[in-house]
């Protein structure tokens, strides 16, 4: 919602902020490299928009009735085309700022390339941003003993098994977050793109921009455990990443934590270490032979610390053999 409307928002915006230095009639279709086709000012800042939001519209029916199939395209659909639309706007604004005619505007020539590339890239960095994993808080191995004591259970693999965790967790506020963030750092990246750099606050373009990034990495995790220790992923592509060797932890356990006793929500790091909180509830801990507190909010935290006790307890076995 937060990115339909803002882009619609600034596909009406980025002319009609513009339209003291625009002609009355703007040039909207180039054939090669000359311009042969205008509309009205008012009407070229309404039409990209109203497409947009008639896009929006058929995603959220699709979404509404037949989800399991739209799930995947949505995102993609609308990354995709908000930023194509939202790039053909400010090089619209561009070809005809401070042109007395629309017949006078300059030509279309490498942005249109660069457009497209851009366009074909957000929708395959959303792709890679909403696919969920084949099976989401799954393992295989043993179905485990019971727990030894209280969070801190612990699975008793077969032989040759291999064990393998996968669980993820996210926070929609702050999603939500990234996504305003992201959102006001886009108009100044859009007037620079349209031509009016002067307009351009770059100290207030680079804070919302690094605060959106940090924002994103922190809304969401991805966790694996398999016999090389523990992986955490960060935001949607899981990058950055953290990795735990069995040989380099003492022990997991699940915690209940609150974002009072967690120090509050995203990255936070204290005194006994760091965890990474998303949702009140359960936490996958580990104990670091530092002596350091790791948690992360994840789904089915329990199994995901049974198996890594069961790692490290045979790594242990292994090196006093």
């Amino acid at each position: 919602m937060v990115w339909t409307l803002g882009v619609a928002a600034l596909l009406v915006a980025l002319p009609m902020s513009a339209r003291d230095r625009l002609p009355d009639q703007v040039a909207t279709h180039w054939s090669g490299s000359r311009p042969d086709g205008s509309m009205p000012l008012t009407t070229a800042a309404l039409f990209p928009a109203v497409i947009w939001l008639l896009v929006a519209a058929v995603l959220a029916v699709a979404l509404r009735f037949r989800p399991g199939r739209a799930r995947g395209l949505a995102g993609p659909v609308l990354a995709a085309t908000g930023v194509l639309l939202s790039g053909a706007q400010a090089s619209i604004v561009r070809s005809n700022l401070d042109r007395v005619r629309w017949q006078d505007a300059a030509p279309m020539d490498v942005e249109v390339v660069l457009i497209v590339v851009a366009a074909g890239l957000a929708g395959a960095l959303a792709w890679l941003a909403t696919r969920r994993p084949a099976d989401t808080s799954a393992f295989t191995g043993t179905a485990g003993a019971p727990a030894t004591r209280i969070g801190a259970p612990v699975l008793v693999p077969g032989a040759g098994e291999r064990l393998v965790w996968l669980s993820q967790a996210s926070n929609h506020w702050l999603q939500a977050l990234s996504s305003v963030l992201g959102l006001l750092s886009v108009p100044g990246v859009m007037l620079a793109a349209s031509g009016r750099t002067g307009s351009v606050d770059w100290r207030a373009v680079t804070f919302f921009g690094l605060g959106a990034v940090v924002a994103l990495l922190c809304s969401s995790v991805r966790v694996r455990v398999t016999e090389a220790g523990l992986h955490i992923g960060f935001g949607p592509f899981g990058w950055p990443a953290r990795r735990l060797a069995p040989a380099e932890l003492v022990s997991a356990r699940v915690e209940q934590l609150t974002a009072r006793e967690a120090g509050g929500w995203g990255y936070r790091v204290h005194r006994g270490g760091s965890v990474v909180f998303l949702r009140r509830g359960a936490c996958l801990v580990v104990r670091t032979r530092r002596g350091r507190d790791f948690a992360v909010s994840v789904d089915d935290a329990e199994r995901g610390a049974a198996l890594l006790n069961a790692l490290i307890a045979r790594t242990a076995g292994a090196a006093e053999y």
